[in-house]
């Protein structure tokens, strides 16, 4: 049930302002309060899996509310949900154990008791992986659900099936957390988000989980549990076949290790245009994706099947080909350094100002301008790199 790890090893890859500012909350707690400190959540998650962490939750127990309250204003922390007993400390999160029973509709309709033991608090997580616990003093690890097997084992298991379906959001977290860790939803786990209702659930929820999907390592995970967990045809009644799977699933795995940083949020979407029957722009409205969404992925051009220079110039036109969310293909990465339109915008040696000491103007202007651009382009492309 539990696993000696230091202090040391455990936050050896924490920046060192955030592990002072644990060790002011865990010595005024467990001095003054006596009360007992874990990091909980994701961060132990993520410290066994060597990935660099955050955020920081630490729940605190053996503590009453109202020693835990003066104690949060001695600290100087802030009460972001002082109906569930959290409070932010920079940007440690603080809290009491909790555990929480469904009594109204909607993602808000809980009732929120503390609990009474580490076991009961851990209950309430969606995974077995994000179960863990490490116990700050004593050093240890507390695994009371198998998390640290399902780590070893890349799996993705719900903890407590009532529980989890009581909050319909987790099955978004399952598809979301597979794309970022690599991992498989367990198949007991995976036929109870099937049946799950994702009605209740507000569009600026849905997109936040979409979101963190985009950004992962393992698009093609996140992609696969987008159908198979139900989501898209809940969602925007899109089904898949295999074919056009294995097509899908190629392209993203080939595509990511070109993706650029500042682009990583839409890529996943620009390469779904051309396997979704639904219209992109519809697909953005039903998971809430704000405005920029619709300007990186609906006004952008496709990609062709064979990129030419003519291509390349066109889509270069306002902006360099690195802000192009096709630019995951290697031959437009090449070809666009080699016209020189990577990092800046192709521009014409035509001028709306030349053509206006040629006596143009309104409409007239414009339409000659595309024209002389077009022949530019044309020129261009013919005569090659």
């Amino acid at each position: 049930m539990s696993a000696a790890m230091s202090f040391s090893d455990f936050f050896s890859q924490t920046p060192p302002d955030t592990v002072r500012y644990i060790q002011t909350v865990v010595d005024y707690l467990t001095n003054h309060c006596h009360a007992k400190c874990y990091i909980v959540g994701g961060a132990v998650r993520d410290r066994l899996l060597g990935r660099r962490c955050q955020d920081y939750d630490i729940e605190c127990f053996d503590i009453s509310v109202d020693a835990f309250e003066k104690a949060m204003m001695h600290l100087g922390a802030e009460g972001v949900g002082k109906s569930f007993f959290v409070y932010k400390f920079h940007h440690l999160d603080i809290s009491l154990p909790r555990k929480e029973t469904k009594v109204d509709k909607g993602h808000k309709g809980f009732r929120v008791m503390l609990a009474g033991s580490e076991k009961e608090a851990s209950k309430r997580r969606d995974f077995t992986i994000n179960a863990l616990m490490y116990d700050i003093k004593k050093e240890q690890i507390l695994d009371f659900w198998n998390g640290l097997a399902d780590l070893r084992q890349k799996l993705l298991r719900v903890v407590d099936e009532k529980s989890f379906a009581e909050d319909s959001l987790r099955v978004l977290r399952a598809m979301q957390f597979a794309a970022r860790l690599g991992f498989k939803v367990e198949k007991t786990s995976c036929r109870l988000c099937q049946n799950i209702s994702l009605d209740d659930l507000p569009k600026e929820r849905i997109f936040l989980e979409f979101e963190k999907m985009f950004k992962g390592a393992h698009l093609h995970y996140g992609l696969y549990y987008l159908y198979a967990l139900g989501i898209a045809k809940k969602l925007f009644n899109e089904t898949l076949d295999r074919k056009t799977f294995i097509a899908w699933s190629k392209e993203l795995q080939r595509a990511q290790p070109y993706f650029q940083d500042a682009l990583r949020p839409y890529y996943f979407l620009f390469i779904a245009r051309s396997y979704l029957k639904t219209d992109i722009g519809k697909m953005l409205e039903l998971i809430g994706a704000p405005k920029h969404y619709h300007r990186q992925i609906s006004r952008k051009p496709l990609l062709p099947s064979k990129a030419d220079v003519k291509f390349i110039l066109h889509t270069a036109l306002k902006d360099g080909i690195i802000n192009y969310p096709g630019n995951y293909n290697p031959c437009i990465i090449s070809l666009a350094k080699k016209l020189k339109v990577w990092k800046k915008p192709f521009s014409p040696k035509i001028t709306a100002n030349m053509l206006l000491e040629e006596g143009f103007s309104g409409k007239e202007l414009g339409e000659e301008l595309a024209k002389r651009i077009e022949r530019e382009i044309a020129f261009y492309a013919k005569k090659g790199i």
